[in-house]
């Protein structure tokens, strides 16, 4: 049985930091005053890259929505500066601005970037409960406001330890954080049927459009894709769908709170296509009609800063919250409108299985812009007869209609384990059982 109590007269504790306990209008009853560096402490093991690693490494990059969007090995002599051990069960806090919101529970032993600060429990700290203690907003904001640097603004491990807080037993600890991950646990649920409703519907694709396997009884005949079925046509994308650009924007223009319009950036982008369900606010009047985009519509990314030119040129099919028509594009990214409907999906496939032939389109240095004339014109896509795109059309529909469903239910479990979050670390609803 799960029951709650509501603890009542206690103060915020989590907008300034108090000096002693006699700040502290009222504790929650059983709970201690701390500070952080009481309930934690950083882990100072180091290692020196020389040469082959087996170890998985992790980077600031490799960290989504509190879990890890990369689990890959690589070559430790990748990277010059030293690493910094973890072990499972050690909390990963990015330390660089914009990057405080990258928390993650590891969940494997590893090694990790600098930039990241590796924090464990001490005794009678429970892990779960210090990993959303840590990734609250409350906390966040306090490290964002006292980060320092110009370019890079950074936090320190010497601040993290001094906040004061209010902290239960062990025992209530456990239970905070059970409480919590059940709810983390069913959005990684969501979110591995959807990686696996994806795979299948790619694996289709794949079978009828780049092996040909329902038409190998079929003549084929030459083009400029290769050997295709006879019958079949080869065109530019530019023939077959329009591209329209999102608004320019200032960034006076954009908010993170609720209000305006939804405003879909760079960053709903996952790398090599797909869709992320982090929103901002668009408040600026530029927008016209054709820069509004609608649940299931067709989007693909013109710019990228990664390295390995992994989201120029990648697709995602919009996913908007519940009770919303429609969202605004940025610049950054465009809506590809297909000249029929059932195309969508089909194309979506077509862009994520050749991303990275997509991103040979865009130039620049630091910042890549996908050539969006070029791409039109010169990016050739497989056109089969409508009949085999209808056919094929209804067999991954119904995939990606639960693959945005389930989206949606992430985007609400999310909200509820945001509005929990603070009520239950910070004492102000009580996990009494469960």
């Amino acid at each position: 049985m799960l029951r709650f109590k509501w603890q009542t007269q206690i103060s915020d504790t989590t907008h300034k930091q108090y000096k002693n306990v006699s700040d502290i209008e009222k504790i929650p009853d059983g709970w201690e005053h701390k500070n952080l560096g009481q309930i934690a402490e950083l882990r100072r093991e180091h290692f020196f890259p020389k040469g082959e690693d087996t170890r998985l490494y992790v980077g600031l990059e490799h960290i989504e929505e509190g879990t890890l969007s990369l689990k890959s090995r690589g070559k430790s002599d990748e990277v010059v500066s030293s690493k910094s051990v973890f072990k499972t069960g050690d909390i990963l806090f990015g330390k660089l601005r914009p990057y405080f919101r990258k928390v993650i529970l590891a969940p494997f032993d590893g090694v990790c970037s600098t930039d990241i600060l590796v924090i464990k429990p001490k005794t009678k700290t429970h892990n779960k409960y210090l990993f959303y203690l840590l990734a609250s907003k409350q906390i966040i904001d306090s490290v964002s406001t006292a980060s320092e640097g110009t370019k890079m603004p950074r936090t320190s491990w010497s601040f993290l330890e001094s906040i004061k807080i209010n902290v239960p037993a062990y025992e209530e600890q456990n239970r905070i954080g059970e409480v919590l991950s059940w709810f983390d646990d069913l959005i990684e649920n969501k979110k591995s049927q959807n990686e696996i409703l994806e795979k299948t519907a790619m694996a289709i694709f794949k079978s009828w459009f780049t092996e040909f396997e329902p038409f190998n009884n079929s003549e084929f005949a030459d083009s400029e894709l290769g050997m295709i079925p006879e019958g079949w046509e080869v065109k530019p994308i530019g023939e077959i769908t329009e591209l329209i650009k999102g608004v320019s924007y200032k960034s006076s223009e954009i908010s993170l709170e609720p209000q305006g319009n939804l405003f879909i950036t760079l960053n709903n982008f996952q790398r090599e296509g797909g869709f992320k369900a982090e929103y901002k606010y668009y408040i600026g009047s530029k927008a016209n009609e054709d820069q509004k985009v609608k649940e299931g519509n067709l989007i693909i990314a013109l710019t990228d800063m990664t390295p390995l030119a992994r989201v120029v040129g990648s697709p995602a099919i919009v996913v908007l919250s519940h009770g919303i028509d429609f969202a605004i594009i940025s610049l950054d990214c465009a809506k590809l409108q297909p000249a029929v409907e059932h195309l969508t999906f089909y194309l979506y496939l077509y862009l994520k299985h050749s991303q990275e032939e997509n991103a040979t389109f865009a130039n620049g240095v630091n910042v890549l812009h996908l050539n969006t004339k070029s791409f039109m014109q010169s990016k050739f896509i497989l056109i089969p007869p409508e009949s085999v795109l209808e056919k094929f059309n209804s067999l991954v529909e119904p995939l990606f209609q639960k693959i945005i469903l389930n989206q949606r239910q992430i985007m609400v479990l999310r909200k509820i384990l945001d509005t929990l979050l603070p009520l239950l670390v910070f004492g102000k609803l009580r996990v009494e059982e469960i």
